[in-house]
């Protein structure tokens, strides 16, 4: 995850070996990237945000020609996402609309069954019920195999459904990476009423936003722990609500902070 400009795309280039890092250095099953061995590429898939197909070609006649790449290519499985994702095989790719066109992209990703599948904003242009067919494909294809997908989006209701662990990016650095239910746990939302100059006697460490109008407060913290929420209720007297924030929220909350904050907000 990352705004726009943070470094996402470029991180996934450098990953595949199809842009060579400035400094440090990138490796995918071992290997640097930029030196990836043939073997080692053909267990990757990737679907770019500028994913380039072949238009004068129908939609079969472009999986056959993309399977011809790949040892392990397997062409049954293509059928059924096709007839899945209700994409016509006889249709010519140039007369698919972009979200029929990224559909394909996608499919054609998935024919070698990769180890490593990484995707570069892969549902920017499909509508609500394609995105979930997407998605209950993705949550299929991981079930039954050993493999790992890495995707960029900003759709934080799809990662919610599906993703184990987030990764944020910032200035082209990493603000933080934790597993998705942990930050959940982590990162709350408080409300606190009933007291008179709350601005004054609320000194809540890891505190990334707050709001004081009176006797109310809004926060939003890191690190909750329900413990010693009850403590702070008991020695203000006050009413404190706690809510549970998903992870756009999160998001936006983090969003607000510097890069070198959020190393410190979220270490």
């Amino acid at each position: 995850m990352g705004t726009n400009g943070s470094g996402k795309t470029t991180l996934l280039k450098c990953l595949l070996g199809l842009l060579r890092p400035t400094s440090g250095t990138s490796a995918v099953f071992g290997e640097r990237s930029w030196d990836l061995s043939a073997s080692s590429k053909s267990r990757l898939g990737y679907v770019s945000q500028e994913f380039a197909l072949l238009p004068w070609m129908n939609v079969r006649s472009m999986t056959e020609y993309t399977g011809a790449f790949y040892e392990q290519w397997d062409q049954p499985y293509v059928d059924l996402l096709l007839k899945e994702w209700s994409l016509d095989e006889k249709a010519r790719v140039a007369t698919l609309s972009v979200g029929q066109r990224q559909k394909l992209a996608v499919i054609l990703a998935l024919g070698h069954h990769p180890e490593l599948l990484i995707l570069d904003e892969p549902v920017a242009s499909l509508d609500p019920v394609a995105r979930r067919q997407f998605l209950k494909s993705l949550i299929e294809f991981t079930e039954h195999e050993e493999n790992t997908i890495l995707f960029s989006t900003h759709i934080t209701s799809d990662l919610e459904r599906v993703a184990s662990h987030v990764v944020f990016l910032d200035e082209g650095k990493v603000g933080f990476k934790e597993e998705l239910d942990e930050l959940k746990n982590r990162v709350k939302r408080v409300r606190i009423s009933g007291v008179h100059n709350l601005e004054q006697k609320l000194k809540i460490p890891g505190t990334l936003r707050a709001e004081y109008h009176e006797t109310h407060a809004l926060l939003t913290v890191k690190d909750y722990q329900a413990q010693q929420m009850d403590s702070l209720a008991e020695e203000l007297n006050a009413t404190i609500t706690v809510e549970d924030l998903n992870l756009e929220e999160i998001f936006l909350e983090l969003s607000d902070q510097s890069t070198s904050s959020l190393q410190q907000v979220i270490a």
